[in-house]
C-alpha cells in the first residue's frame, strides 16, 4: 500500500508546487519592486539609540563590536578574530549561564562547528552523542535515526550543560589576540547621520564608557533591550517549558532524544550529561501552574507523569520531589530587520522559534558562516556604503536555512500538540504513522529537522505528503461519508496550519537566488 500514497504524494506535491509557484511569481516582483523604492532605505532611531556627532571612530582601535556572549556571541568572537578582525565583546554577566534550553545541538550545527573550527568546545565538557529521535504515542513508539550514512562518522547531534557549552565558547574566542571579553551592559546604541558608531555601556564597576566600531553586532538574547531600533520585535509566547532533571536513569533508546505527544502537548527527554537526563514538559499558553504552592509539582504528577515511558517514570517522581523544577516562557519572533548602517542583529535578539525541534543554535551558527564569508572579501569595514551593502546581502542568503528551520519547528508544535477537534486528531496520527514508515518518510522530514538537508523546497514537499497520506488512510480501502468529511476537514485544518508557512516559504526559495552579494559570488 505505500507505493499507492507515494504515487499519490508525489502527484500532489506537483500541482500544489505549481500553483504556489504561479502565486510566488506574483509576489516576488510586487517585493522586488518595493525593496527598490526610496523608503525602504529608511533607518528609524528608536529610544535606544544616540546620536553622537562627533566622528571619533576614526580613532577607533575596534574593528567590531560585539554585545552578547552566549552562543552566537561567542562564535562569532571567535570567527572574526580568527580572520584578523579586531573584536571588542561586551557581555553583561561573564559567569557561567544556567539556562534549561540551548542543550541540544543538531548534527547541522555540529557541522557549521566544524566549518567555523570551534567543535572541540563540545570536549570535556560531558557532551553526549545524539543519533536521533523516539516518538512515543498512545503506547507506542518509533525510533527515527539521522541520516548520518554520507557524514563523517564524528558527526552526530551533541547535548550538554548549556552554561558549559558557552563557557569553552568563550575561552576559545579569548584565547586570540586580537579579541577582548569585558563584562559590561550596553544601553545605548551610538548613531551618527542613520549609520550606527558605537555602543554605550556600563561596566562591571559601574562606570560609563563608549566604544567605537565600524560595525556592532548585537547578540544579547531573546530579552535584548537593543533590538527595537534595529529590527520590529513581534514576539509570540505559545507555550512555556517546566523543566526537570532526571539523574542516574537511562533513556528508553540510548543517545537519542524522546518526543512523547502528549496532552495537551509535547514533553522532551534528552540527555545533558553522562548521569543526567533533562525533561522538558510543554504547557500551552503562557500562565503555568504556581511552583511555590505546589501546584506544579500537583499538575506533573496527576496530568503528565501516567503518560510518560514507565522507564522514566520513577526518576520523573523522584525530580518533582526534590523540588528544582524550573520554568521559562517559549518565545517566537519572526526576522524583520531595519537594515541600519553600521549595525546588525544575530542569534536570539533577531529571530526566534519554538524550541521544540532544537534548531535555534543550528541556526545561529548558520548565520555566523554566512556573515563570516560575506565579510572576507570586505577588507575595509570602514567603507560604509560598502559595508551596508554586504550586510543587506546577509539578510537574504541566510533565508533558506533559518527560514527551513524556523518553519518546521512552528508546524511540528502545531501537529503534535494535542486537540479536541478530530481533523487535528487524525491529522496528528497520520503524522506519526508516516514517520513511522521508515526510509524515504522518515529519513527526509529528520534531514530537514536535524539541518542536515535545510533545503524549503523539500519541507513544501513533505508538507503536502503527509497531508495526502493522512486522507488516504481515511479513504482507503473504502471511503464512507464520515471518513470523506473528516478527509476534507484534515485537508482544512492543514491548510490552516501550513498555508502562512508555505506561501511566507517558497518566495525564499527563488529570492536567495535572484539576490547575490556583491562580490557577485553565491555562499
Amino acid at each position: 500500500m505505500a507505493y499507492e500514497y507515494i504515487v499519490e504524494g508525489v502527484i500532489a506535491s506537483l500541482l500544489g508546487f505549481v500553483f504556489l509557484y504561479n502565486t510566488f511569481i506574483r509576489g516576488f516582483n510586487k517585493t522586488k519592486a518595493s525593496s527598490s523604492s526610496p523608503s525602504s532605505m529608511v533607518f528609524p532611531v528608536e529610544n535606544c539609540v544616540k546620536e553622537t556627532g562627533n566622528g571619533e571612530i576614526a580613532g577607533s582601535t575596534t574593528d567590531i563590536i560585539i554585545v552578547g556572549a552566549g552562543v552566537a556571541g561567542s562564535a562569532l568572537a571567535y570567527t572574526l578574530g580568527k580572520d584578523g578582525r579586531r573584536v571588542h565583546v561586551i557581555e553583561r554577566d561573564l559567569n557561567e549561564p544556567d539556562r534549561i534550553v540551548g542543550e541540544l545541538l543538531q548534527p547541522g550545527g555540529y557541522i557549521k562547528l566544524i566549518e567555523l573550527g570551534i567543535e572541540d568546545c563540545v570536549d570535556e565538557i560531558d557532551a553526549q552523542r545524539v543519533f536521533g529521535y523516539a516518538l512515543y504515542k498512545d503506547g507506542k513508539n518509533t525510533r527515527l535515526s539521522y541520516p548520518l550514512e554520507n557524514f563523517h562518522s564524528d558527526v552526530a547531534g551533541r547535548s550538554f550543560h548549556n552554561g558549559r557549552f558557552i563557557q569553552r565558547m568563550r575561552q576559545k574566542a579569548a584565547s586570540l589576540r586580537n579579541v577582548s571579553l569585558e563584562q559590561g551592559t550596553v544601553t545605548t546604541l551610538l548613531e551618527e547621520n542613520g549609520t550606527i558608531k558605537g555602543v554605550q555601556y556600563k561596566t562591571k564597576g559601574g562606570q560609563e564608557l563608549i566604544a567605537y566600531a565600524p560595525l556592532t553586532i548585537v547578540c544579547d538574547g531573546c530579552f535584548s533591550n537593543l533590538r527595537r531600533s534595529l529590527c520590529d520585535p513581534k514576539v509570540d509566547v505559545p507555550s512555556c517549558f517546566v523543566g526537570l532533571v532526571l539523574e542516574n536513569c537511562e533513556l528508553p533508546h540510548a543517545n537519542h532524544g524522546h518526543v512523547i505527544l502528549a496532552d495537551p502537548s509535547p514533553i522532551l527527554f534528552y540527555p545533558i550529561s553522562s548521569t543526567e537526563i533533562r525533561c522538558l514538559v510543554d504547557i500551552p499558553g503562557q500562565k503555568v501552574p504556581s511552583v511555590s504552592n505546589g501546584e506544579m509539582a500537583h499538575y506533573l504528577k496527576t496530568v503528565v507523569a501516567p503518560q510518560i515511558p514507565p522507564e522514566l517514570y520513577a526518576s520523573f517522581i523522584s525530580s518533582i520531589d526534590k523540588g528544582n523544577i524550573r520554568t521559562m516562557p517559549n518565545r517566537s519572533m519572526p526576522a524583520a530587520p531595519h537594515p541600519t548602517p553600521g549595525a546588525l542583529l544575530m542569534g536570539d535578539a533577531f529571530n526566534m522559534r519554538h524550541p521544540l525541534t532544537g534548531g535555534g543554535m543550528t541556526v545561529a551558527l548558520s548565520d555566523i558562516v554566512v556573515l563570516r564569508d560575506l565579510l572576507r572579501p570586505l577588507h575595509d569595514l570602514y567603507d560604509a556604503s560598502a559595508l551596508c551593502k554586504y550586510l543587506e546581502s546577509f539578510y537574504t542568503l541566510r533565508k533558506p536555512v533559518a527560514s527551513t528551520i524556523n518553519t518546521l519547528a512552528g508546524a511540528l508544535y502545531k501537529v503534535f500538540s494535542a486537540s479536541p477537534d478530530p481533523a487535528r486528531k487524525e491529522m496528528r496520527q497520520a503524522c506519526f504513522d508516516y514517520l513511522s514508515l521508515g526510509g524515504i518518510f522518515s529519513d527526509g522530514p529528520i534531514s530537514l529537522l536535524s539541518g542536515l538537508n535545510p533545503r524549503p523546497i523539500s519541507l513544501v514537499l513533505h508538507f503536502f505528503s503527509v497531508a495526502i497520506y493522512g486522507v488516504g488512510r481515511l479513504l482507503l480501502p473504502f471511503p464512507s461519508p464520515k471518513r470523506i468529511w473528516t478527509g476534507a476537514r484534515l485537508i482544512s485544518v492543514c491548510i490552516s496550519i501550513k498555508h502562512c508557512y508555505i506561501l511566507f516559504l517558497l518566495p525564499i526559495v527563488f529570492h536567495s537566488h535572484f539576490n547575490t552579494p556583491p562580490n557577485g559570488k553565491y555562499i
